[in-house]
């Protein structure tokens, strides 16, 4: 297994994307506040320059090859948001890139890689699939195959936006992390245990592609069915190194239905000005699913992605009513917000 990296290697990272990432915005929002029962900071991954978070480890990883690592091209298989940063960051450095991506990977994901200069090759139902078929290709071109979860560098590169949540508010009571292949829950941890050890690390998956959470609570790699519509949470199996991380990163994993990801969207939409992903809206689900466990407290929420399809975009338009410890609240009035200014690189 790939070394796995430290809370220095997150610091390095950070001196790396100084010269290329500014940080993101965290807000908060009066209206969002009211309706979960507890102050939230909504962390905008979202604004970045593929619209996912995923590109600060595409360009850490990138920045620290050795020469004759990139001459071979990279190879690597992704849904969406990975294929996109490693895209951007290959056309950054002039590196040649080719992505697998599933058939089914929606067309806007596929045509933003593309535009960034990469091959992309769609083979295969789902994740699993295309897996192999990037492990064929890597075979037959001697290209680098990268993982897009048991890759250091890409884990110490997210690992920095918590370097910016915590340092624009250090006294947190938990942060929540959308996980797919688990990158971001494994990095927060690491950060977490050196800046602010009481507060806790939780996990949101779908619990249509329940893998990474029932490899965290089986303690060991299993593989589950992957039916979820939500692209950025599709992964089929638990990843190695982040699941190692998390074993001691994380305080709890919860699970969330594709339902109440959506409607989380649409109340981002609403309450948030913000347009999020499936994934981006996962956090935020968990937090409106279990009031009781997070009411009075504050809380930071990770928008990872912004990247929504053309099918996202219209199903905001229907009813944003919430149901919030069982009882129906309206997200019909508007919002106003207040800030909290990261420090910046």
């Amino acid at each position: 297994m790939e070394h796995a990296p430290t809370f220095a290697d997150i610091l390095a990272a950070r001196n790396v994307l100084a010269d290329h990432l500014p940080a993101t915005p965290m807000w908060s929002y009066p209206a969002l506040d009211e309706l979960a029962g507890a102050t939230v900071y909504v962390k905008h991954e979202n604004v970045q320059p593929i619209g996912a978070f995923k590109v600060r480890g595409g360009l850490t990883l990138l920045a620290g090859l050795p020469a004759e690592l990139r001459a071979r091209g990279l190879v690597t298989y992704s849904t969406g948001n990975h294929a996109q940063s490693l895209a951007y960051a290959c056309a950054r450095f002039q590196v040649r890139c080719t992505v697998v991506m599933p058939t089914s990977a929606s067309e806007e994901k596929v045509r933003a890689v593309r535009g960034l200069g990469t091959t992309v090759v769609l083979d295969g139902a789902d994740m699993t699939a295309a897996q192999r078929a990037a492990e064929r290709l890597a075979t037959e071109d001697a290209g680098l195959l990268i993982s897009p979860g048991d890759t250091g560098a890409l884990l110490a590169g997210v690992g920095t936006l918590y370097l910016e949540i915590l340092e624009a508010c250090p006294d947190l009571d938990a942060i929540v992390v959308p996980v797919g292949s688990g990158t971001g829950a494994a990095a927060a941890g690491l950060v977490t245990a050196e800046l602010a050890p009481r507060c806790r690390i939780i996990g949101v998956q779908s619990s249509a592609a329940p893998a990474a959470h029932d490899s965290w609570r089986a303690g060991t790699c299993v593989t589950r069915p992957n039916h979820t519509r939500v692209d950025g949470l599709a992964t089929g199996r638990g990843f190695t190194l982040p699941q190692q991380l998390m074993r001691t990163g994380l305080s709890d994993f919860h699970l969330v239905t594709d339902a109440q990801i959506a409607t989380a969207q649409r109340i981002l939409a609403s309450h948030a000005h913000t347009l999020a992903e499936g994934a981006g809206a996962a956090a935020l689900a968990a937090v409106l699913a279990r009031p009781d466990r997070f009411a009075g407290q504050r809380l930071a929420v990770v928008c990872t992605g912004g990247n929504a399809s053309t099918a996202e975009i219209a199903a905001l338009s229907g009813s944003c009513d919430v149901v919030v410890g069982g009882s129906s609240r309206s997200s019909d009035h508007e919002p106003t917000t207040t800030s909290v200014d990261p420090e910046r690189r």
